[in-house]
């Protein structure tokens, strides 16, 4: 007998209100540049969550604005900052000045972070190799050790697994089981969300299951490591969506501009984030001008694939 089917829809502010906790280590910005999940990380600002841990390669702006915030303790990243500006003034503040409060850092490659989520996934305390070693990065680092090849060979470099508390991640649809389609740049997308405890996913649609199962290669998050699906179109804007949206550039470098101070920061936040109920009042605010300009109309479907049996 089939097992019954869950329902895991949920909206932005119940996801994070049930899933992500003070003290949680927090997975995002898995895919580089697109895809950030900047609708769950205003909501995470706006419930004022304390002493997260942040994990990802490049997290664009996404990890400097929840540092700038006051809602990190530490990170676990190869890289903070704004890729169309350059340095996070955020995160700079905090780790060089301690404010609005001072964090700890534990540095990465994109590589050993990945290797690291990739560990955490396969249920592996470490996973081995040789890139890094006589590098600075690994000296005295709390995660990553040399060890002797137990074949003989020459020694390798043990990263440790990461296994964060929640996973978030912004996809192009699913199903309300949770089960989601993602195409385009996945970078450690997959690897985070197997890591995570718990994994919350934010799309531009729900879709009907049958969509989904039309293609089930296409699934590369199933539905049994969902905790919360949630349908936010735009959910990922200024970042790219593959197929829904284009990047949108001016944010990010009108962020920076105004992140270099703290006045300036807390009237970005102010009018971007706390004054604004939810990503739809957000998308409201951009203006439908900016939304017509970056809405994707062209289309550039895959070829039809035949699952027949």
């Amino acid at each position: 007998m089939p097992a019954p089917e869950t329902d895991k829809r949920r909206s932005l502010r119940d996801a994070i209100a049930e899933q992500v906790h003070d003290g949680d280590s927090i997975a995002l910005g898995l895919a580089l540049e697109s895809g950030i999940p900047f609708a769950a990380v205003h909501e995470i600002i706006r419930q004022q969550r304390r002493d997260l841990t942040l994990i990802g390669p490049i997290s664009d702006m996404a990890f400097d604005q929840m540092i700038a915030a006051g809602t990190v303790a530490r990170v676990i990243a190869a890289w903070v900052g704004n890729v169309a500006g350059g340095s996070g003034y955020g995160f700079r503040r905090a780790y060089e000045e301690g404010q609005p409060r001072r964090i700890v850092m534990e540095d990465h490659s994109n590589f050993s972070v990945g290797l690291a989520l990739k560990a955490g996934a396969m249920g592996l305390p470490y996973l081995p190799t040789f890139t890094g070693l006589g590098g600075d990065i690994v000296r005295g680092h709390p995660r990553m050790r040399s060890i002797d090849d137990p074949f003989g060979g020459p020694s390798l470099l043990a990263v440790g697994a990461l296994r964060p508390d929640v996973a978030i991640v912004h996809v192009q649809r699913a199903d309300r089981q949770g089960n989601a389609h993602l195409w385009g740049n996945l970078g450690l997308t997959v690897e985070a969300a197997y890591a995570a405890r718990r994994t919350i996913v934010t799309c531009e649609e729900i879709v009907p299951d049958d969509v989904i199962r039309s293609d089930p290669n296409r699934t590369v998050i199933p539905g049994f490591l969902v905790t919360a699906v949630v349908e936010e179109p735009g959910g990922a804007l200024p970042s790219s969506t593959q197929g829904y949206w284009r990047r949108d550039f001016e944010p990010f470098l009108t962020y920076h501009r105004l992140s270099r101070t703290p006045e300036g920061f807390a009237a970005w936040l102010r009018e971007w984030v706390l004054e604004l109920a939810d990503r739809q009042a957000y998308l409201q605010h951009m203006g439908e001008a900016t939304l017509e300009r970056l809405r994707v109309t062209d289309r550039r479907p895959a070829a039809a694939a035949n699952f027949a049996p």
